[in-house]
């Protein structure tokens, strides 16, 4: 099994509990997953997070090679599906469906769909009634597996040790 990573998988572990200075073996973890062909994440999440400026965005630079392209002809079909299928959702309002669709978040389902991943993120199931869109809802529509990174760092039984001298 392969894992996608949303964006704010990455932002959530550096901002709270995998802080870049204080636990460096979360890092290294993901860079050898990444090494073993066990996660990735998409071209879009690079974008979102190599703009910020901040020091996930330097970790990011350096690491291009661990997000896949969005540009494949599967790809780019399925995000018409996804683009279809949310425009046609009687709730939330358009302007949100705009959002949503310009963002990375479809493209990272679509990719997921096309390749057989399983998405990891943060996000959980917003009520139908809800006026965001988020991930899983749209992976339960599409029949996209999604775990959170909680759950990835179980199965694929990390360990991150603090080793004594």
């Amino acid at each position: 099994m392969s894992y996608l990573l949303d964006a704010n998988s990455y932002i959530q572990a550096k901002n709270a509990h995998y802080r870049m200075n204080f636990c460096p073996g979360f890092w290294d973890w993901l860079d050898t997953a990444f090494q073993l062909g066990q996660l990735s994440s998409i071209t879009m999440v690079y974008k979102e997070l190599s703009d910020y400026g901040d020091e996930l965005s330097d970790w990011v630079k350096i690491r291009q090679a661990q997000f896949d392209t969005i540009d494949d002809k599967a790809t780019q079909e399925f995000f018409g599906r996804i683009a279809e299928h949310v425009m046609s959702m009687k709730l939330p309002t358009d302007p949100e469906k705009i959002r949503f669709l310009g963002g990375a978040d479809p493209w990272l389902i679509a990719k997921a769909a096309t390749t057989g991943k399983t998405i990891v993120t943060h996000e959980v199931l917003a009520p139908d009634n809800s006026k965001k869109i988020k991930i899983p809802n749209i992976c339960k529509d599409f029949d996209v597996n999604y775990i959170t990174s909680f759950d990835l760092l179980d199965v694929l039984q990390a360990r991150l040790v603090i080793e004594r001298p």
